[in-house]
């Protein structure tokens, strides 16, 4: 991997809704969205949110929290590993947000495991129209 350096990030966005009741289980499930949006200057914005609910569909408990990074990278590398590399260097800013919010919410805290992104499938849909009206790209 060539170089790549994190310059910032925030939070824009942080929600919880805990309207539980006491000593209620739950069985919670994690969603994660990743995107990353390129420039031309060799410098790229990754975008992390982290959903956490109960996989039973209960509505009373949800937890949201998306960060963003500003990133800057020397050399040519794909955009398939600029997406694994903005995911792995967010991931841990999200996971310690997410279990912070909910320690200082006078709630068991949530620790989310680790994800071995280099072994999730990458889905990126081409959005260029000369690729949408090629039939021979199938």
């Amino acid at each position: 991997m060539k170089s790549l350096a994190m310059k910032a990030y925030k939070v824009s966005n942080i929600q919880l809704k805990n309207t539980l009741q006491g000593g209620t289980r739950l069985e919670l499930q994690n969603k994660y969205s990743h995107n990353v949006n390129y420039s031309n200057n060799n410098a790229c914005e990754g975008i992390l949110k982290v959903d956490i609910n109960d996989k039973s569909g209960n509505d009373n408990f949800k937890i949201s929290v998306t960060v963003q990074g500003l990133f800057q990278y020397e050399g040519e590398i794909t955009k398939e590993r600029l997406h694994v590399e903005t995911f792995k260097e967010l991931f841990p800013y999200a996971r310690s947000l997410v279990t912070t919010i909910t320690a200082n919410a006078g709630m068991p805290p949530i620790i989310i495991p680790p994800i071995d992104i280099e072994s999730q499938e990458i889905y990126r849909i081409d959005m260029n129209p000369d690729n949408l009206n090629n039939k021979d790209a199938q």
